[in-house]
């Protein structure tokens, strides 16, 4: 396959659009914080839940270094993809990534709910339906495990470009396996491995249920799994190339 090259600053319009896009409600939510709780997407039993969020929950950050990696890796292997693909098939690429990252997680979400619910009174549960969002807000949480963890698991949000980053990463994978990427600018390994890395270690953090350390790993794989699905039907479809 041929790419253009291009400059460093010199971004195909999508991946600028992005960019700019996320970097922009990044700096408008360090001056209106409750502009992150409404862009972030909640579990289907919170009352936060807004259907919208499914798409805007891909343009908000948690901290820059969070913005900063994810914001690093679609400048990396977008402007490739872009290139490749054209405009069109990358934005349809990138947002059904995104979008399956959100219902991946949100399902096990709700697996997890589920499993919990099943094991408390139903007083308890109505209790934090009713009332576990807005005890949240007020940086407070209940005493009781079952219903401090189900308070988390439901009114938690989730914000970040992860799934998307991980789906082109997939991408990048399948269409370039043999390129060199260079982890921490120092280790040299081959885009297929990297990607089989990743999906490793997401695979088992996720199933070891490690809720501490704040990150959806099951979105990340939701992205790849998205994008597995959509590359192998286009080209099962054949489909022309969108430009």
């Amino acid at each position: 396959m041929n790419f253009q090259r291009r400059g460093l600053l010199d971004l195909p319009p999508v991946v600028k659009t992005l960019l700019i896009i996320n970097i922009a409600l990044f700096l408008f939510k360090m001056v209106m914080p409750e502009l992150g709780m409404k862009l972030a997407v909640y579990s289907f039993q919170s009352g936060f839940f807004k259907p919208y969020q499914l798409i805007s929950h891909m343009f908000m950050h948690g901290d820059f270094w969070h913005l900063l990696f994810n914001m690093f890796a679609l400048y990396m292997f977008g402007k490739i993809l872009e290139d490749v693909w054209g405009p069109k098939r990358f934005f349809i690429y990138y947002f059904v990534t995104g979008l399956g990252a959100a219902l991946l997680h949100l399902l096990v979400i709700n697996m997890e709910i589920s499993s919990l619910i099943s094991s408390m009174s139903g007083e308890q549960v109505k209790i934090v339906m009713n009332e576990g969002g807005q005890i949240l807000m007020d940086g407070k949480n209940y005493i009781e495990p079952q219903m401090r963890d189900l308070n988390l698991m439901i009114n938690t949000p989730t914000v970040g470009a992860s799934g998307a980053v991980y789906g082109l990463l997939l991408a990048f994978g399948m269409l370039f396996p043999n390129t060199m990427l260079y982890v921490y600018m120092a280790i040299p390994i081959k885009a297929k491995y990297l990607v089989m890395i990743f999906i490793a270690i997401e695979l088992v953090l996720g199933f070891m249920n490690r809720s501490g350390d704040n990150v959806a790993h099951f979105a990340h794989l939701g992205g790849m799994l998205f994008g597995l699905i959509f590359i192998l039907a286009w080209n099962k479809w054949k489909f022309k190339r969108w430009n």
